[in-house]
């Protein structure tokens, strides 16, 4: 499913405009994208948690000319899922 998927199923079961169902999902989705954006840890119980992770610099190798490269420390999201979540496509 993406986001035009969740935008018709939320217009079918909430029975409101197509426009106000993109509204809703475009406020919801930057919701979360400003809480991990400012560090802050998103969390929808059942489903998941997402926070940002902090991973240090290290020194790598290039694998074509096995040349040392320092990669730089970064900040990635990290995805986990939740129990309900786990447990319905375990079935």
């Amino acid at each position: 499913m993406n986001k035009t998927g969740l935008i018709d199923s939320l217009h079918k079961e909430a029975g409101i405009s197509k426009a106000k169902a993109e509204q809703v999902i475009d406020v919801f989705f930057n919701s979360i994208l400003d809480a991990l954006a400012r560090g802050d840890r998103a969390e929808i119980r059942g489903f998941c948690s997402i926070f940002v992770k902090d991973y240090k610099g290290y020194v790598g190798r290039n694998p074509k000319t096995g040349a040392l490269v320092q990669i730089p420390a970064k900040k990635l999201p990290f995805f986990k899922c939740g129990k309900e979540l786990k447990e319905r496509v375990d079935y």
